[in-house]
């Protein structure tokens, strides 16, 4: 059968396509989805949660032995220059068991918590990235996860067992002219018989080059007997028809096995569709709900490098008479550093936690750690290379040529970049966690900005949100965030102060949920379009919920006798700074140049500004800017490398 030609998609079908891929309800508590309505529940994270002994120990025996293999069997130089794992690193991780980290024990795995998986890759990460990517790759987005959440026992009792030790996984939804909108997808899967046939090409197939098992997202037809829609499907790489095309390569984590892969005429057995029809979607963003941690725990390993190589380096290093960290402008950089990887792991491990008890939906708060892990990680890996200097702009191989310390300072910042394109963009991010912060509104509201709602639909909808918010607008007014002595118990006996900071987080979420309140009632359906306002809403509360974190953390630190007097330095350090950083986007939600942007924008659009690029010469080679993606047979060689 031919693969069905997919039609061009409205701004509106592509929302509704999203729209119907979230998880609609919320049957567990959220402390991020409480704190964008202006309620402060630090009762869901504090006392700071703790994982069981058992889970612990397991954790570190195994960390141990990881650590063992990372300093005797992982060389990210020659990773870096040869720009692949060798075949036997990739080997001794499965014999480690590195492949099964989250997979229960009864299929081969580990059994590992989320806590743990994440130290691990936090661990891995700081020797290779790219090491870090292929693990996280596997068993946050790949075959694993999903068929934990959602397949058949049988399914469980075919793939985990070799997902665990031997089988290398992938996942398959971005498309040469798809991204985030999945409402455009391609790649078909017509029934036939007890079949499905696959059809499509797949772009940045992280581990795909290399896997053995792919999880691919593809759109079934509607017809009689099958409801149709995106839909996932375990695939064997190996299966006829499937060929990667090209090994993509990439400014950083240059040992990533990424590439494209064919689909064509790929016979498909129904017994390996993950879900009912049409629940593709929604299944990969469940997935993504903890799969996303991987990120912040690559952003924290860079972060303690970071944090490690300027304190050294600052140490060995004088300017006009004293160490470059005693000055100023160096020092301010340092303690950013430092302060930042404090409060990155203590949301790395607070979400992760979460996760693990699932008492709480941790939907936003795992968003949050992706954006802000990323975006804090690329400036602190940005602010080493400047304290490095030159050297930091010099690669490593160069620096140890000529007799110096091989510190890949510029790698790291190369390697860091993609994590604010990873598993969903920075931009993507910002409009995910906007459209549940006012999920509460809409819930209530959303018919009365709805142009297809009747007027009675419309007349009911006024009637709920004037019950809602008649309710929760007098509670935004005033709060423990006013009270000099609220959050007592953070203002213990030789430590600094943290009480202040918590007053603050309560104080500016009210103000927070205040201000979007607003927004909706000036801009109501076209608050969709105020991409810069939701923004820097979303910003606002990951810097609020970074904060909590790290106050949380330090006290739980100090609890247990473990620095408590440092930690608390540390979270004071870093709620100064995310301070100044809320205070600067609160005023920038209503003093901004969106509007002028705009503008500029369709200027720029029109042609209007061309004039403007004259005097340079474009070095970029021929070609289109999305290459055809076209279903049928492959013409080139296949480059797929499974690992034995």
């Amino acid at each position: 059968m031919s693969a069905p030609s997919v039609r061009p998609v409205s701004e509106r079908e592509a929302r509704q396509v999203a729209e119907a891929a979230r998880e609609q309800g919320w049957k567990k508590p959220s402390f991020a989805k409480e704190l964008f309505l202006g309620r402060f529940r630090l009762d869901l994270i504090h006392p700071y949660p703790t994982p069981a002994p058992e889970d612990v120990r397991r954790g570190e025996e195994f960390l141990a032995r990881l650590r063992d293999f990372c300093e005797t069997r992982i060389d990210s130089a020659r990773i870096e220059r040869e720009a692949r794992i060798p075949d036997e690193t990739v080997r001794g991780l499965k014999e480690l068991g590195a492949l099964g980290m989250k997979i229960d024990v009864k299929y081969g795995g580990l059994g590992l918590t989320q806590v743990y998986y994440n130290k691990a890759l936090t661990l891995v990460g700081s020797v290779s990235p790219v090491v870090g990517a292929l693990l996280s790759a596997h068993q946050s987005i790949g075959v694993p996860q999903p068929v934990k959440l959602f397949g058949t026992q049988e399914q469980k009792d075919l793939f985990l067992p070799r997902c665990a030790r031997t089988d290398i996984s992938a996942f398959l939804l971005t498309e040469p002219d798809v991204g985030s909108d999945p409402a455009r997808l391609a790649t078909s899967a017509v029934p036939d018989g007890d079949d499905y046939v696959l059809d499509g090409v797949k772009l940045w197939t992280t581990n795909g080059v290399v896997a053995d098992l792919l999880v691919v997202m593809a759109r079934v037809p509607r017809s009689e007997g099958h409801k149709g829609g995106i839909t996932a499907f375990v695939v064997e790489a190996a299966a006829e028809g499937v060929t990667v095309e090209n090994r993509n390569a990439f400014m950083g984590l240059r040992g990533i096995e990424n590439g494209v892969t064919r689909l064509h005429q790929v016979r498909v057995p129904a017994a390996h569709r993950i879900g009912p029809e049409g629940a593709g979607l929604k299944i990969a963003l469940t997935t993504l709900n903890t799969g996303r941690l991987s990120i912040p725990a690559m952003c924290v390993a860079a972060g303690k490098w970071c944090l490690k190589i300027s304190r050294e380096w600052s140490a060995a290093r004088e300017q006009w008479g004293k160490s470059i960290a005693r000055h100023e402008a160096v020092g301010s950089k340092i303690s950013f550093i430092a302060a930042t990887t404090f409060a990155l792991e203590a949301i790395l491990d607070l979400s992760s936690q979460m996760a693990d008890e699932d008492r709480n939906d941790i939907r936003i708060e795992a968003a949050l750690a992706k954006l802000y892990g990323s975006e804090m990680a690329w400036l602190m890996t940005d602010e080493l290379v400047q304290i490095r200097g030159g050297r930091g702009y010099e690669s490593a191989a160069s620096l140890a040529a000529r007799g110096e310390r091989a510190v890949p300072a510029e790698q790291m910042l190369r390697d860091a970049r993609i994590n604010r394109i990873f598993e969903g963009s920075t931009e993507i991010m910002h409009l995910l966690i906007a459209r549940e912060a006012v999920d509460a509104h809409l819930s209530v509201a959303g018919d009365l900005i709805d142009p297809d709602k009747s007027l009675g639909d419309k007349a009911r909808a006024g009637a709920r949100a004037g019950g809602f918010y008649a309710r929760w607008l007098p509670k935004l007014v005033a709060g423990p965030g006013q009270l000099p002595t609220s959050y007592g118990e953070f203002h213990p006996a030789g430590c600094r102060d943290l009480s202040g900071h918590l007053r603050y987080v309560e104080r500016s979420a009210r103000r927070l949920a205040r201000s979007t309140f607003y927004a909706m009632s000036r801009w109501q359906g076209r608050l969709e379009t105020k991409q810069g306002f939701l923004g820097r809403v979303v910003d606002i509360g990951a810097e609020l919920f970074a904060m909590s974190a790290a106050c949380v953390r330090a006290e739980r630190l100090r609890a247990e006798g473990a620095h408590g007097t440092a930690a608390y330095e540390l979270a004071d350090a870093f709620c100064r700074q995310a301070r100044v950083r809320a205070d600067e986007l609160f005023a920038r939600l209503w003093t901004n140049t969106d509007g002028v942007d705009r503008k500029v924008v369709g200027r720029v659009m029109a042609g209007s500004y061309e004039w403007l690029e004259a005097g340079i010469l474009d070095p970029s080679g021929d070609g289109p800017w999305i290459a055809d993606a076209t279903p049928g047979p492959s013409k080139t060689e296949n480059v797929h490398r499974p690992i034995d």
